[in-house]
């Protein structure tokens, strides 16, 4: 099976497994390492196969149409076949890239876009994606896999393991997956609070609980994290507009801040320059 569509940085390492390949109930795990950006898609098409891209540890950023999104650990991008779509993914970070030729029974009316991934669902993507697994294992573990797949909606919680910590009340993890999806949203913790009909010092609790942090800090987190999976391929000041800051300035001062050192010198030399 050959699969285009892969642009940025060459990976350091690019596995493949496959487990039935050529019936319908097949699934192709695709599992890349990179030392820089990474790009799938492009806006390309891929017309014989779904795909579903995951990464365990770090915001993707996901292209559908003129929708931009962002995702986290406990989200993936799903693109049905013959829908144009890119997906982008930060330096040093494991992508998983799934491809099927059925589509899970919750996605049937979902194009693309993001899906909720649990837990033991992510367990079971990094379980396939090693040498040694018999196929009729790897075949019931990719039925477990599509039958969890379900699309995101805020006005839910998401399948029990989904949690960041498993000792919050879920609120925190509801803003922290709206706000993934578009770190510019400029609402505060009050706001999210109203419209959760909680009050801001439960969610401000809840983040604490989840997340080991306040939410302002959370929040600056997600927006450095996403604009790292954006630098190299679009300038500073649109990246800082996209991950919500009020002018370029703000965006490498924060930036410099928490990594040392300024958006352009990352971009050229990676984390470790």
């Amino acid at each position: 099976m050959s699969l285009g569509g892969q642009r940025g940085d060459d990976p350091v390492r690019c596995q493949e497994y496959g487990y039935g390949l050529g019936r319908p109930e097949g699934i192709f795990v695709l599992r890349y390492q990179s030392a820089g950006p990474l790009e799938f898609g492009a806006i390309a098409r891929q017309d014989f196969l779904h795909q579903l891209y995951w990464s365990p540890d770090g915001a993707l950023s996901a292209l559908h149409g003129a929708e931009a999104r962002f995702l986290g650990p406990g989200e993936a991008f799903w693109a049905q076949r013959a829908v144009s779509h890119e997906v982008r993914a930060a330096d040093r970070q494991t992508v998983y890239r799934i491809c099927l030729r059925e589509v899970p029974a919750g996605l049937a009316a979902l194009r693309a876009g993001p899906v909720v991934v649990p837990e033991e669902t992510g367990r079971l993507v990094r379980g396939l994606a090693r040498s040694g697994v018999a196929e009729a294992d790897a075949l019931a573990d990719r039925a477990r896999i599509m039958a969890a797949l379900v699309p995101y909606s805020f006005s839910e919680e998401g399948p029990p393991g989904a949690r960041a910590s498993g000792c919050g009340a879920g609120h925190a993890l509801r803003v922290a997956r709206a706000l993934a999806h578009d770190p510019s949203d400029p609402r505060e913790l009050a706001a999210w609070a109203a419209q959760l009909h909680i009050s801001a010092k439960t969610l401000q609790r809840d983040f604490q609980r989840e997340f080991g942090m306040p939410y302002t800090r959370w929040r600056t987190l997600l927006r450095l994290s996403a604009a790292r999976a954006l630098l190299g391929t679009e300038p500073v000041t649109r990246i800082a507009r996209r991950v919500g800051y009020a002018s370029p300035s703000a965006f490498v001062a924060a930036f410099a801040k928490e990594y040392g050192r300024t958006p352009a010198r990352y971009a050229r030399g990676g984390a470790g320059a």
